[in-house]
């Protein structure tokens, strides 16, 4: 079974910023694949679907992005999944320009307070993790403003071509493994810049 967790902050403040991209993605894949994201447990909004044969339950917690890990930890030890193999998570990265997909099997939070909390909690860094780019903030524009700020209508073109490529990312993982999304969404971005 795969735990495919979507990060970001809850409540109708949230909705649509540059945090709440794990969100967003989590919620392409509950329509495209018609699976009810409706009750809450293990502090997240959860449903249980299929996605391409395979047992899949898709989260966001609700404990805000600093706290995540307590959600992660708790979806985690009750499916009793294999953490590096079965446990996906999506976030925003702010090191990658808007709509650029990085896929890693491990490594560490790169600054990003949802995954440290869930390095924290798990004990380890050893999970699947799709970074969405959301770009770095402007000039002197404080961090936590940025991140939790919207779009650009511009920006927000390309950010849901992001979040369906996320999506596609999270299925590519599940039915070929990481090695072969990350041939295949790291490298999509880096040949399109190569070709202008």
């Amino acid at each position: 079974m795969y735990i495919i967790v979507g990060l970001g902050n809850p409540g109708p403040e949230y909705a649509g910023t540059r945090h709440n991209v794990g969100f967003e993605t989590v919620g392409i894949l509950a329509d495209r694949y018609g699976i009810a994201t409706d009750y809450i447990r293990h502090k997240a909004v959860c449903g249980k679907g299929v996605i391409d044969r395979e047992q899949v339950m898709l989260a966001m917690p609700q404990t805000y992005m600093n706290l995540s890990g307590e959600s992660v930890r708790q979806l985690a030890s009750f499916y009793k999944i294999d953490i590096p193999s079965e446990l996906i998570i999506i976030c925003d990265d702010v090191n990658l320009p808007p709509g650029r997909l990085r896929i890693r099997k491990s490594g560490s939070a790169g600054g990003h307070n949802g995954l440290k909390s869930i390095i924290s909690c798990l004990g380890t860094d050893e999970f699947m993790r799709i970074r969405v780019g959301v770009g770095d903030k402007q000039g002197g524009r404080d961090l936590a403003d940025h991140v939790l700020g919207h779009f650009s209508d511009s920006e927000q073109q390309i950010m849901d071509v992001a979040f369906r490529g996320a999506a596609d990312a999270a299925v590519t993982i599940m039915k070929d493994g990481a090695d072969a999304a990350m041939n295949r969404f790291n490298m999509a971005k880096k040949e399109a810049d190569e070709s202008d």
